[in-house]
């Protein structure tokens, strides 16, 4: 479903978070993955949406080649990009030096499925960005900027958000361990930050134990 034919609601709210939001949060999360991901390595971004964040990935890290799979792929993807059903990756054990996630695993009903997979179509690294819920306050904000930033889009919202202590159990599952870790992501200016910000983000290099 495109912006054109949704109910002038959605339509309106994803014209704005496209105009208000999109341009700098994926600069940023550029910014702050790129320093991720191996040099020279060919990078699986999982659910790579239209491949913007892997385009700016490439412009800052010319080393980087990007491909991407997507559950039903954008028509004018940035990147390269295949459909996949949601849990198996169709490739085999060790086909990319690195995956990227980029907001994808709090949308999925068991993270360790599609992370699980990461790590087995990855020689070493899983770069990670998603978000950190420390009690209901955070669960509730995190709902509100999911709905505006994907409901209008037909995303299925689980709302699957994870404490850090979760995330670290979902890593060890999967043979990972997070070898750097922030959340110290800045993609909102002040004084929206002091809402949406909060440690409610995080990036991660993962690397197998």
């Amino acid at each position: 479903m495109t912006a054109s034919t949704k109910s002038w609601p959605l339509s309106w709210i994803a014209r704005s978070h496209r105009a208000l939001v999109f341009g700098r949060r994926a600069r940023v999360l550029a910014d702050a993955l790129a320093p991720l991901l191996p040099q020279g390595a060919r990078v699986l971004d999982i659910g790579c949406g239209d491949g913007t964040i892997a385009a700016l990935l490439m412009a800052r890290r010319p080393d980087l080649t990007m491909e991407g799979v997507e559950y039903a792929p954008w028509p004018n993807c940035r990147i390269p990009c295949r459909a996949f059903d949601g849990e198996r990756l169709p490739f085999p054990d060790g086909a990319f030096d690195a995956c990227l996630f980029v907001d994808v695993l709090h949308h999925t009903r068991d993270v360790t499925v599609l992370l699980r997979e990461a790590a087995r179509v990855a020689v070493a690294t899983v770069a990670l960005k998603d978000h950190l819920s420390r009690n209901s306050l955070d669960n509730l904000i995190l709902r509100v900027m999911d709905w505006v930033g994907n409901r209008p889009y037909g995303v299925v919202l689980q709302y699957n958000y994870q404490s850090r202590q979760q995330w670290e159990r979902h890593f060890a599952a999967c043979g990972l361990k997070a070898m750097q870790f922030t959340s110290d992501v800045p993609l909102y200016p002040f004084p929206f930050s002091m809402i949406f910000g909060r440690g409610l983000h995080f990036a991660a290099q993962l690397k197998r134990m």
